[in-house]
């Protein structure tokens, strides 16, 4: 959204075309790109501690659920909907496909991944690519509501998100 205006292209719906993952780019998109202009595009992502990401696609999800007419309060908690993400043993339970999932394909990945806790050198970056001022817009804000675990709940979790908490460390 912050970077739309400076853009030649962008891919703003189907909705899973505008969330694309490396390997939908890496397979479709990059060489297409190449073929179309004869540069190798550098890819770039930012990506989130594993375990603060999940919390935020709860309160994603819970926001979305609580947007709809009929669905009111009684959904799970956070507790409850860590423990069913870990069960399901799915890293692609209700929708939610893993951070490593979506940043590499085979034994390659995205060009540079920034963590989202640094995002003050992402946007540096960019600056310095683009050469010019880059502000990001708050959007997309979801609500703020507790996601505490146990230590033991955390620690099955880093387990069950053993890939993504490894790529997160070699960042």
């Amino acid at each position: 959204m912050a970077l739309e205006s400076l853009a030649a292209a962008s891919i703003l719906r189907p909705t899973p075309a505008k969330h694309t993952d490396f390997f939908a780019y890496h397979t479709f998109i990059g060489p297409w790109l190449h073929r179309q202009s004869g540069v190798k595009f550098d890819t770039v992502a930012l990506m989130r501690e594993p375990l603060d990401w999940l919390r935020s696609w709860y309160r994603f999800k819970l926001r979305d659920e609580l947007d709809q007419p009929g669905i009111g309060p009684g959904q799970p908690d956070f507790v409850d909907f860590a423990r069913k993400f870990s069960a399901t043993g799915d890293p692609a339970y209700r929708g939610i496909c893993s951070q490593s999932q979506f940043l590499t394909c085979d034994d390659q990945r995205v060009d540079r991944i920034y963590k989202y806790e640094e995002i003050g050198t992402f946007v540096q970056f960019l600056e310095d690519r683009m050469d010019c001022h880059i502000e990001l817009p708050r959007v997309n804000v979801p609500p703020a509501v507790a996601t505490d675990l146990t230590p033991a709940q955390e620690e099955d979790l880093r387990q069950l998100l053993r890939r993504d908490m490894d790529l997160y460390h070699s960042l």
